[in-house]
């Protein structure tokens, strides 16, 4: 019986505060919420990090520009060219036995740039002069007969048939005479084209010939040649550029520009309109504009390709420019957790790169520090951009 009783005490609830089970707090609670929202972003991060597509970025590089761009009416490109420019030519046949110039010579007006061979010319020239001689005594000796022809009439002592006889021997003694002159003359023309001198002063470009070939005028042999030199006057360099025909009007003469070569993009002149050329060319719907320069060094040379920017003029044609600016498109820069930055790309990941930023130039920031000429930045700085995130770069369209 009692051993009933304790089997019948063995399956009593035991409802006393120590058996039970502890309540869980809010802070466990709430730790695990934060542990699960946890594992979900790992998840989610991981996902995009390794299964999401890419997001598909433009890049730009970071380029110089200068502030004149602020006050632009427009942009174009063309060359540098000499507006006073020859090929150096003869006006003789034959064979260059001396060249008296290199590439980059200055020479002035008058000076010996090259000579042809002249030995059969000044061989010809001494017969001529031989032959002027020959008829200076001829006509000295005629005219002495003719005077004393004349004196012997006068005292009626001579014929008058002998007299228009010595008359007659005069006149082409004297014709005579001045053939020799003219012929010696001519000769002497032909030995003088076979120097050739500078036209103007100026700077020799380029050396067309060398000592041994023949040279021709009209280069008509095979290989001869037309030029020997080509000369420019460097002090008559402008910028010819071609502009839009739709944008013409936008053009005045006299107006500021400003010259920047490609080959220093980071110096500029000042530059002006000194002509527009009145007509279009048909095939490229443009028209050439002409730029002088109001001061410019040895650095800008003929063909060289060049940029001008046309200015308004409100701030003076003889403005001085300033030096250019490194900047980015203002969209590609940022401000984010209180510092301005640009994104850029690495690994085909987001990256961000502190910098510091200047004036405003049009679409495009100054950039100060942070960023060199030519790295690549993210065109357009987006708030779904963000560190980490996987990218698909390309350039910018346009560029």
């Amino acid at each position: 019986m009692s051993s009933d009783k304790a089997d019948l005490s063995a399956l009593r609830l035991d409802r006393s505060p120590a058996a039970r089970p502890p309540r869980r707090s809010l802070w466990g609670t709430l730790a695990t919420l934060v542990a699960v929202a946890g594992v979900f972003l790992a998840g989610y991060l991981a996902w995009n990090r390794l299964i999401a597509p890419p997001v598909e970025v433009e890049l730009v590089a970071a380029q110089m520009r200068s502030p004149a761009e602020a006050r632009s009416v427009l942009s174009g490109s063309g060359y540098v060219v000499a507006q006073r420019k020859a090929a150096v030519a003869s006006k003789a046949t034959g064979q260059l036995v001396a060249l008296s110039v290199r590439e980059g010579d200055a020479v002035k007006r008058g000076d010996v740039l090259a000579r042809l061979e002249d030995d059969d010319i000044r061989a010809m020239l001494a017969e001529a002069e031989a032959q002027r001689a020959l008829g200076e005594a001829e006509f000295q000796q005629a005219k002495k007969n003719l005077e004393r022809q004349q004196r012997l009439a006068s005292g009626n002592v001579g014929a008058q048939f002998d007299l228009e006889l010595a008359e007659v021997a005069h006149r082409r003694a004297e014709a005579a005479l001045d053939m020799a002159k003219a012929r010696t003359r001519a000769i002497q023309v032909a030995l003088e084209n076979t120097v050739i001198r500078a036209p103007f002063d100026g700077t020799v470009l380029t050396k067309n010939a060398d000592v041994g070939e023949i040279v021709a005028p009209m280069a008509a042999g095979v290989s001869a040649r037309a030029a020997v030199v080509t000369l420019a006057d460097l002090g008559s360099l402008e910028v010819e550029a071609d502009v839009s025909e739709s944008n013409i009007q936008k053009i005045a003469l006299g107006a500021p520009c400003e010259v920047r070569l490609d080959a220093y993009p980071t110096v500029s002149y000042a530059g002006y309109v000194t002509s527009i050329i009145p007509t279009a060319d048909r095939s490229k719907g443009t028209v050439m504009v002409k730029i002088g320069f109001r001061q410019y060094d040895n650095r800008v040379l003929p063909e060289m390709s060049a940029k001008v920017t046309f200015l308004k003029d409100d701030a003076g044609g003889n403005a001085t420019p300033l030096p250019a600016v490194l900047t980015v498109p203002t969209a590609a820069i940022a401000n984010r957790a209180g510092q301005t930055v640009v994104l850029m790309v690495e690994d085909q990941r987001i990256i961000e790169r502190a910098v510091v930023t200047g004036s405003v130039i049009g679409n495009y920031t100054e950039i100060r520090s942070g960023l060199q000429s030519g790295d690549r930045v993210v065109e357009r700085a987006t708030s779904e951009l963000a560190v980490g995130t996987k990218v698909e770069a390309k350039p910018a369209r346009g560029r």
